[in-house]
């Protein structure tokens, strides 16, 4: 066991405590929230409030800090009302409560949660009116708030929102005057619509006095005087009576549609598949969100196939009775980013493998971004592992194998075959799909440039999943091909072990929670049987298990330039120079290893006597 040093050791523990200490106060605060609920589909469950991190609850999503940035309860049959400790959420970015029966006001406190970027409260049974305190949110961006039963005047707070580029109150009670400044003079009468009580020049209701709405003062005839050919003169002045008025009453018409046409038009619908004829993405599919509403029920949670960081997968069937899966975006969509969302979509259509899985479509609106692919019968490396049920077996040693290569093969093809190359950002067991003859297909490529397109060449944002993610990316926020190499070295891991690559259980058992360590812990103890999944008994091969450690460890080196390319890789699994590569990585670990002995005891950490300094030695030379 390893003995860390105490001041190291103290600043460890302060770190995780404090992230504790945070993760307990966002816990209850969402723990408070459904104790208010009512949930009869159990969609709530894992909220276990014996559980300090929420982070592991379904439908709550962190980021590296351990602070909820997501919650995601749309169309979940709930009941009940909001809390005011959701305004202790303060990391909070998305809060998706859509399509439920949820009643009462909106709590002010969500006025507090200044990173909010979307607020999606549509389909409910809200009431009262809008809080001012929505006012400071300064980043949101999508404020949907429509089919409810909110009353009572539109909040002037909300027209200081500079960053709000959705905005939905249609279907309310509202009343009084729509606000036409600040942001709201980006929006059209559809985003306040069937409000019968508002008015103002959005919304083509005059309000009382207000011109140019107010009805014309009544018409007085001027006085005829009789003339000489006084029919014909009494005929040319009614006609020009007559003129005068169908002008003056046709003035305020006149105005008004000189006003809208000055004002942006940004009218937000649904564009089916065969009335858009601008989109040609070879043989890609646009289809309709009315198709894809219909094919998986609503995007019901029932049809939920699995959820990640980009977005909840749904299954769903065409009408012609193909099963597809749907993948819906969770994005921040930017003015502009359509035509480059299109071009990324192209691109990814264009790897085509066998161990890839092949986009069949997509769907695009200025609300909703959707992806259309095969439907994978045998679901993901990751839940054959560790979700399958008891009736069915377990994954073979062979069938291991082949998914090793396959999946291999696969992203040698995006690092070496695609122009330009496409960094999957995120390989994992969960990412590795199945086909209906366990054929390993590699899924989500490209999303994450995708997700990132209004970003520069240089992407900040670190995208992937802790106990996946390569030591270069984490600390510099840049990727490369050799970061999924590390990836994939964490995914054989996870096919040997049936383990997930990072798991706090193993504390337990006073074991590393990373994958990667407790796999060279037991190898430094010589436990290679300990290694080995369970589930195969003795129904392996110890060679061939070797042999995929150390592809696994070599792939997983600390430095980018040490790890082999993905073709290097399936070359090896292959046979061929696998003996060469371990035997030259055995050497440099030797060197290594005394070089940290040396630096650990110039340090204040303290190394336990007992811990073996030698290289790894799986088996010898071949």
């Amino acid at each position: 066991m390893r003995v860390i040093g105490g001041k190291k050791l103290i600043t460890w523990l302060f770190l995780c405590w404090l992230n504790l200490v945070v993760a307990n106060v966002e816990g209850d605060a969402l723990h408070t929230l459904r104790t208010n609920l009512e949930d009869p589909n159990n969609v709530l469950q894992s909220w276990d409030p014996t559980l300090v991190n929420p982070c592991t609850w379904f439908h709550v999503t962190c980021n590296t800090d351990n602070s909820v940035i997501r919650v995601d309860l749309g169309n979940a049959a709930l009941s009940g009302q909001l809390v005011p400790d959701l305004g202790l959420l303060k990391s909070l970015q998305y809060l998706e409560l859509y399509s439920n029966n949820i009643s009462g006001p909106i709590p002010s406190d969500l006025g507090n949660l200044t990173n909010l970027v979307s607020l999606d409260l549509y389909l409910n049974s809200f009431t009262g009116s809008i809080p001012e305190s929505l006012g400071r949110l300064s980043k949101l961006r999508f404020l949907r708030l429509n089919n409810n039963s909110f009353t009572g005047p539109i909040p002037m707070s909300l027209t200081n929102l500079t960053s709000l580029q959705v905005l939905d109150l249609s279907n309310n009670h509202l009343s009084g005057v729509v606000p036409d400044n600040g942001s709201f003079s980006l929006f059209t009468p559809i985003s306040f619509a069937n409000n019968i009580d508002l008015c103002g020049p959005v919304t083509g209701h005059p309000c009382p006095g207000s011109p140019p709405f107010s009805p014309p003062p009544p018409y007085i005839p001027p006085p005829t005087v009789p003339t000489r050919g006084s029919n014909g003169a009494t005929g040319a002045i009614a006609g020009g009576v007559a003129a005068a008025a169908a002008l003056l009453f046709a003035a305020p018409a006149i105005l008004f549609l000189w006003w809208r046409r000055r004002r942006p038009i940004e009218y937000f619908f649904d564009v089916p598949a065969e009335e858009d004829p601008e989109v040609h993405l070879g043989q890609l599919k646009r289809f309709s969100l009315r198709e894809l509403q219909v094919a998986t029920d609503t995007f019901s949670n029932k049809n939920i196939l699995g959820r990640g960081g980009f977005g909840k997968v749904y299954k769903g069937r065409l009408a012609d009775g193909t099963l597809v899966a749907v993948k819906r975006l969770k994005e921040e969509r930017t003015p502009g980013g359509e035509l480059q969302f299109q071009t990324e979509v192209e691109m990814i259509s264009m790897a085509v493998h066998r161990n890839l899985l092949r986009l069949r479509g997509f769907c695009m609106t200025p609300c909703e971004r959707l992806l259309v692919y095969p439907y994978m019968a045998n679901g993901s490396v990751a839940s054959c592992l560790r979700e399958r049920p008891l009736n069915e077996p377990p994954l073979e040693w062979p069938m291991r194998k082949r998914i090793a290569l396959g999946s291999a093969r696969g992203l040698s093809y995006l690092h070496d075959h695609c122009d330009p190359k496409i960094i999957h950002r995120d390989v994992k067991a969960a990412n590795i799909l199945l086909d209906e003859d366990f054929e390993a297909v590699v899924g989500d490529f490209g999303l994450a440039k995708l997700m990132d397109y209004k970003d520069t060449h240089v992407t900040t944002a670190v995208r992937g999943t802790i106990g996946h993610i390569a030591p270069e990316y984490l600390s510099t926020g840049k990727s490369s091909e050799k970061t999924d190499v590390f990836g994939y070295g964490i995914m054989l891991l996870e096919l040997i072990t049936g383990q997930r690559a990072f798991d706090l259980a193993r504390l337990a058992n006073d074991d590393d929670v990373m994958l990667l360590d407790w796999v060279k812990g037991l190898l430094k103890e010589k436990k290679l049987e300990m290694l080995v999944d369970p589930d195969l008994k003795t129904n392996y091969i110890d060679s061939e298990v070797e042999q995929l450690i150390q592809v696994a460890l070599l792939c997983t080196q600390s430095s980018p330039m040490d790890r082999p390319k993905m073709s290097e890789v399936v070359r090896m699994l292959e046979g061929d120079g696998l003996a060469e590569r371990w035997d030259e990585w055995q050497k440099g670990e030797i060197i290594r290893q005394d070089l940290d002995l040396s630096a650990h005891l110039n340090s204040d950490w303290i190394v336990d006597s007992t811990y073996d300094l030698h290289a790894v030695e799986l088996s010898g030379p071949r």
